[in-house]
């Protein structure tokens, strides 16, 4: 065990190292524009929502949940009426979003390697296993990680065994992500440093009480703060 207060980094990947909400945004103006004769935009977007919400305990967190919950949601707003061309776009419109390019985020690349040699880095995501090792692979930052965890949900006991298999346990490690709710709150349950950096964009189902005060929570306005945090946080404890 390594005496070293810090000594393991988990990041999320959506939206923390690469660009991800905002092409389900762009597919869900599609998909309201497809269906636009059914009803008001803000009511169709609405009854997605519910059905991603309902969906998520059966297809879990991704691009093909989210396909399946707007084919739902088409059914619903039609009245079962769905002509089959809306349902092939739908489809059509997932395939493109599983396809599309990897974007990294300012600061991702030159951050990680930083920090690479000094801390064990784990990437820490969830969503569906094919596109997020897709999406690893493409971004060009698969070999920089010491671990790799695409896991189902991301909760306090997530973090504890995670940073006991990869590290020296939740107390000596930090979380870095865009979501409150998946990233910070329970990394933070779990004894751990959290680090929040903002996304422009965050899916509904994301959002969370920031938890001010607490001690081992840190906010910054994008990646590059995170190497001269870490050293502050190494030389204060």
């Amino acid at each position: 065990m390594s005496h070293r207060a810090l000594t393991t980094i988990g990041f999320d990947a959506d939206d923390t190292l690469w660009q991800n909400e905002q092409f389900f945004r762009l597919t869900e103006e599609r998909f309201v524009a497809l269906l636009g004769s059914h009803g008001e935009a803000a009511e169709i977007s609405g009854k997605l929502l519910e059905a991603e919400r309902r969906n998520l305990a059966f297809y879990g967190f991704g691009i093909k949940g989210f396909t399946l919950s707007m084919i739902e949601t088409a059914i619903e707003v039609t009245k079962g009426d769905v002509p089959a061309g809306v349902i092939a776009e739908i489809l059509a419109a997932g395939r493109e979003m599983l396809a599309h390019p990897v974007e990294t985020l300012p600061h991702a690349a030159e951050t990680l390697q930083a920090l690479s040699g000094e801390y064990r880095l784990v990437l820490i995501t969830k969503g569906d296993l094919f596109d997020q090792e897709r999406k690893l692979a493409q971004s060009g930052l698969g070999d920089i990680f010491d671990g790799v965890e695409i896991v189902s949900d991301k909760s306090a006991a997530t973090y504890e065994r995670v940073f006991a298999r990869h590290g020296d346990g939740a107390q000596k490690a930090m979380m870095v992500g865009n979501s409150l709710k998946s990233d910070i709150l329970p990394a933070l349950a779990a004894g751990s440093w959290a680090v929040h950096v903002p996304h422009a964009l965050t899916w509904a189902l994301e959002h969370a009480e920031e938890p001010e005060g607490q001690g081992r929570y840190h906010k910054l306005p994008d990646l590059i703060g995170l190497h001269p945090l870490i050293r502050k946080i190494g030389q204060d404890c």
